[in-house]
């Protein structure tokens, strides 16, 4: 199992975390997210555990339901790449 969580996209796995938190903040479940963009249960999972990634347009669907601009979504997805990247030892380097 871990092999395939090293194998997804950090950029996948980053935008997850912002959109489980922006969902949240909402307080919408994942059915009532994807069944207001027009999308499955499902597929707004995968969004969040980083196994798939959003279209340009699930992208505006989703900032537009969660009531905030997709630049924002954009933004804090860089800055969630950020923080995992700069949080992550280097490799042949251990954390002090």
């Amino acid at each position: 199992m871990a092999a395939k969580s090293q194998q997804r996209n950090p950029v996948a796995i980053a935008f997850g975390a912002v959109l489980r938190e922006a969902r949240t903040q909402t307080g919408q479940s994942q059915e009532a997210l994807g069944l207001a963009c027009d999308i499955d249960r499902t597929y707004v999972s995968l969004l969040e555990r980083g196994e798939r990634q959003p279209t340009l347009g699930t992208l505006f669907a989703l900032s537009g339901q969660l009531g905030v601009p997709p630049e924002l979504l954009v933004a804090q997805t860089a800055e969630e790449l950020r923080r995992a990247s700069s949080s992550s030892p280097v490799r042949g380097q251990r954390k002090s």
